[in-house]
């Protein structure tokens, strides 16, 4: 066991950040985003070893989208700390129309990354590699606005995720994407529980 982590040590720093990385986000921590930032760099470097290319890009975009999120919260007041200030802390919720872009948006994406895959590089995986990574795309978006149905996506992106991940052989990270899972339901209902929404209008 000991051989295997030194081995697949970079994978396993991943896992642990990321498991910080979620822990933080479920409590409204803008220093997600800093952990994010560094776990997401890590994965960049396992998943093109593997041959994961899509979940490769994804992960730049991740830490693209580090720098964004942490700029937007601290720019926004998002942090939900001190905990007596909890009520004050708010999230939106999708509505219809923009919920039918999104998923309009996202299938465009699957296909167009799937065939980038298929016809350009030696993916053993490329449809089931594109699959999550177009939802992901979606679901970051979502976090960094912080609407509350961001976490519904991540169960789909991580439910899938356990198998390609394990298929590939990347245990550790099938395993993070086991608790990933997990927390995304744990995430779902605390923010429902605990935070206020925005009220908008459903159609929007």
């Amino acid at each position: 066991m000991l051989d295997y982590i030194q081995n697949n040590w970079l994978e396993w720093f991943g896992v642990l950040t990321g498991l910080l990385y979620i822990f933080l986000e479920i409590r409204q921590r803008t220093s997600m985003w800093v952990i994010g930032f560094f776990s997401s760099f890590v994965f960049v470097i396992v998943f093109f070893k593997s041959k994961l290319y899509a979940d490769m890009v994804l992960n730049i975009y991740y830490v693209t989208m580090s720098v964004y999120g942490f700029w937007l919260w601290k720019k926004n007041g998002n942090e939900a700390e001190p905990i007596d200030r909890k009520d004050e802390i708010t999230y939106q919720n999708l509505g219809l129309w923009l919920g039918a872009i999104l998923l309009l948006i996202s299938t465009v994406l699957y296909l167009g990354i799937a065939s980038v895959l298929h016809h350009y590089t030696d993916s053993p995986v490329p449809y089931s590699d594109a699959f999550p990574t177009a939802l992901s795309l979606i679901a970051t978006w979502l976090l960094a606005k912080k609407y509350l149905e961001q976490w519904l996506v991540w169960i789909v992106v991580n439910v899938f995720s356990i198998g390609l991940f394990t298929y590939r052989g990347l245990y550790p990270t099938a395993f993070l994407f086991l608790v990933y899972g997990i927390l995304s339901v744990v995430g779902y209902l605390k923010w429902k529980a605990d935070y206020k929404p925005i009220m908008t209008n459903v159609n929007e």
